[in-house]
This record gives C-alpha cells, structure tokens and sequence, in this order.
C-alpha cells in the first residue's frame, strides 16, 4: 500500500482529547500522510503581506504533526482516509463522541409541550425545523445551513431547551453583533410567552461591558466580548452555539471554540459558506459535519417567505470615462464610482421612487454612506418618510429602534453599510433592497439579500436593485463589472429571478436604453 510491505497492516487508533480534539495514534509516516491529507491553500493567499514577505507558505494544516491532533468534527474525514487507504481505524478510550438516539416521536412531544408562541399567535414548526433540530439532538455536532429568513433562532431556541432541559447545566450562544444578541434575547422571550420559561432567570446577555460571569444556565455574546477571557473560562460550557458560523474562520473565534474543552453538543447555523474547501472542513472541524436545511427556492415555492425578484441595473457610462478609466486600479475605479455625482443621483431617484420600506446598502461610510443620506433628506420628494441612516458606530439602542419604526411604516428609507445591516438585522417589512456599493462576496450578498426575504403582515413580496457599472473600453473589461458577472453566478445557482437592464448614465442624469 503506497509503498509498503501490504503484508504490514497499517492502523490508526483514534481517541478523545477533548471535546474539541481527537487524538490519533499511528506511525510517524501515516501521520504526515494525514497531514498532507489536511493540509490546504488558503484562498487568496498569494495576496497576503506573509505570503509575499515569504513569513508564510500560504497552506493551513487541520492536523498538527507535533502532537497528532485534528479537531472532533474532522472525525468522518479520518473515516474516509483510512477507508480510501484500506488502513484499519479503531476507536481508543475515551472513544470520541458518536450519535445518539433520539426518536423523532420524543422530539414531537418535546415540541408541543413547550406550547411555542410568537407575537401571541401559536407558532407551527415546520417540517425542516423540527428536522434540523432533531439531526443536531442526533449527531452532537454539525454546522446547519439554512438560508437567512428559514426560522434559524428557533431552531436555536429548541435546540436550547432541549439541552438545557435534559442534558447540560451551561450553555454559551455566540453572535456576531451585539444587535443579534438583543434580538435572540427578544425571541426567546417572545417564543417562551405561554410555556413559562422566564427568560430573564434563565438567560445572561454579554455585551459593551457587562459582566461575563454569571450562574444563569445561558449566555448571549458577541465574540468580540469574550476573546480575550483565560482558557479557563469557556471550560464551564456544556454546549456551544455559533450563530453566522461562516465568520467562525477567524482566528479569535477558532481560539474561543478551541477554549471550550467541556462542550460535547456544538451547533453551528449559517445560511452560506462561501464556496471553498478550506473554509468548509475549518468549520466542520470546529462544528460538525455539515448539514442543508433547507433552501431559499423551497421556502419561495412554500410561500414561507417573500416573492424575490432582482433588477439588475447596468449603468453605461460615457465613452470618454470608461477611455480614461481604463488600466485604473480597483481603488482607484472604486474611488470614481462612488464619488461619481450622477451615478449618486441616480440611487437616490430610485430610493425615492420605491413603494415600500427600502434599504440602501453601501460599503464606505463617509465617501458614500454619508453623502446618499444627505442627498435623500434633502431632496423635495422625500415629504415626511422617514429616512435613517445606520453605521458601525450606530449604538445597538438606536440600530434596535430602527428596526421596530420599520416594522411599523411602510416607506422608511434606510441607508446603512453592508456590515451593518448585511448580518443578523431581520425587518420583516422590508420591500426593497438597492446594492448601492459594487462586491463580489458570496456570503455578504446573499446575507443581503436575506434582509428582503421575511413575510410581513403587509408584505409578501421584495424586489433587489443590484446596481453594476459598465466601464468597458475596447477588449477591456472593469473590475466592478467583472464582480458583477460574479453576482450573477450566485443569482443562477440560487434559482433567483433576475433581469438586466440597461441604463445610460450622462451629465447628471440617466435614461434607459433597453431592457
């Protein structure tokens, strides 16, 4: 085998460090197969200062070759490289964690007792709810991906008090904002109305300086809030919960899941990965194998959430610009379209024209967010709508206090950066969306568009405005363009309804040219 006497058997005996590692035992040679069998190319690494200063080789390596540990959740990977090596595996003590029995008729019952409620209406799980909850009961740990606007925070909620409720002491839920903290919190409190769980006695909210220590069952916290605490801290965990586990590749969270040594139940909910192998088996090694909910095509086909339809926006610019811009950088093409005034007046037209609740999302506060919400407040049209604007120093107090206005108007225009509002804001009055800002990001466009999706009393339908720029010259195609084709990509592989149209964009002013 490879090389070896095949008279020689070749085995790996694997057992539990912890709960967040396995251990394997083998000899030195299969270890650095192992390893090359885990070893990967981080994507883009080739742009990175380490890589280009020669500090860093480019790779990540999932087993480490110094102590012969990979994370838990790699274990199904182990199974399948000893499978394709016809190497024998056998399990150690303590043998690390495999399924459970749990009988869906349990998880039946389980649910109708807890007699679920949201804004005092009887809520019905559906069928992949109470299917991803039971799979995560089953299997200990797994990453789940469902699409934002799929009930993901009730899931999270059964999922809690189940484990609360028969299994754990502690608990600990991490979100990427403080927003969503405020918003699982409210949630909770709002599904728990009729069942008697007292939110207040049961759950602790970390955030902006309150204080991490607590004897309440669960924590809510930002990851920002807990990265620096001691090892010792996370040991006190029984179960882990990652809310947007796509961003849990950072280094600071892959630490803090590290940290927690004592979690044997580790869920991770997302409702996308961003496409590439390495990001996929980090996660899955943190969380477990994954696992597809459900999809944003069934839910549309289920009436379960809005209609959704794109319009794509090509914005033709004049010859003599796309001449001068052509060679220019990504910055510099950046720089031009986002200063550019007509293409301004252009979104703002648009905001004001829209029936509905609106969000405009741009990537530069300043040179961009600042200057659409100016243009919108200030023009005639705007009457008495309401329009808000929404950054990264926007308190949670006040980011909470948008949301609940928006849930009451029905043509509140909000301007706010993609990292704001592109993760963990639910408006469930949301009827348009404009991408003001160019980007090529999988996972942040279609959290975007998630913000649209959610049925509202008077609301069953969203509509996105994707807005591209076409500075093509000769055989030259810009950047932003090129992000755009991308966009579409995602559109097509998500079954999303979308049509071009294209807009000559002149002088302070546009017209359509065709569509």
């Amino acid at each position: 085998m490879h090389g070896k006497d095949s008279s020689v058997e070749t085995k790996l005996i694997v057992t539990k460090r912890n709960e967040a590692y396995v251990k394997v035992k083998c000899e030195r040679s299969t270890a650095q197969e192992l390893s090359e069998f885990f070893t990967f190319y981080v994507p883009g690494h080739q742009f990175t200062p380490a890589f280009r200063n020669k500090i860093w080789d480019g790779k990540i390596r999932l087993f480490d070759l110094r102590t012969f540990q990979v994370y838990h959740g790699l274990l199904p990977y182990i199974e399948n490289f000893c499978e394709e090596r016809e190497y024998v595996l056998e399990y150690g003590d303590p043998r690390p964690d495999l399924t459970e029995d749990y009988p869906v008729y349990h998880a039946d019952k389980f649910i109708t007792d807890l007699e679920l409620q949201s804004r005092n209406k009887d809520i019905e799980v559906r069928d992949y709810q109470k299917n991803a909850y039971v799979y995560a009961m089953r299997n200990n740990r797994c990453l789940l991906l469902s699409p934002t606007s799929s009930g993901k925070s009730l899931i999270i909620y059964l999922a809690v008090r189940q484990l609360l409720t028969y299994k754990c002491k502690k608990g600990l839920i991490i979100v990427p904002t403080t927003s969503l903290v405020e918003q699982l919190y409210s949630d909770f409190s709002d599904y728990s109305t009729k069942n008697g769980w007292d939110v207040q006695e049961n759950v602790h909210r970390i955030y902006q300086g309150r204080d991490k220590h607590t004897d309440l069952p669960l924590t809510i916290s930002t990851w920002q809030s807990l990265y620096t605490k001691p090892e010792e801290y996370f040991h006190q965990f029984d179960f882990i919960i990652g809310d947007e586990a796509h961003l849990f590749k950072a280094q600071s969270l892959v630490s803090i899941m590290s940290n927690c040594i004592n979690a044997k139940y580790r869920i991770g909910l997302t409702g996308t990965l961003d496409g590439t192998k390495t990001h996929k088996l980090v996660l899955e090694g943190l969380f477990g194998p994954v696992q597809k909910v459900t999809t944003t095509k069934e839910l549309m086909d289920n009436k379960q959430i809005a209609d959704f339809s794109i319009k794509c926006l090509v914005l033709k610019h004049d010859d003599e610009i796309c001449q001068l811009m052509k060679g220019k950088t990504y910055q510099e093409e950046i720089e031009y379209l986002i200063l550019n005034e007509s293409r301004n007046k252009f979104i703002k037209n648009l905001a004001v024209s829209l029936n509905g609740n609106s969000l405009i999302l741009y990537q530069y506060v300043d040179k961009h967010g600042k200057i659409l919400y100016d243009m919108i407040t200030n023009t005639e049209k705007i009457g008495n709508r309401k329009v808000f604007f929404v950054y990264g120093k926007t308190d949670t107090e006040t980011r909470e206090e948008v949301r609940r206005i928006t849930e009451e108007e029905n043509d509140a225009i909000i301007v706010a950066s993609y990292g704001t509002f592109s993760t963990g804001i639910n408006i469930r009055n949301l009827h348009n969306i404009i991408f003001a800002s160019p980007s090529k990001s999988r996972v942040r466009n279609l959290q975007s568009i998630g913000r649209g999706l959610r049925i509202g009393d008077n609301k069953t339908e969203a509509v996105l405005y994707d807005i591209a720029d076409d500075l093509r010259y000769k055989n030259y195609m810009n950047f932003t363009l090129k992000h755009f084709v991308e966009r579409t990509k995602i559109y097509n592989e998500e079954k999303f309804t979308y049509k071009l149209y294209k807009i000559g964009l002149k002088n302070g002013s546009s017209k359509s040219i065709t569509s």
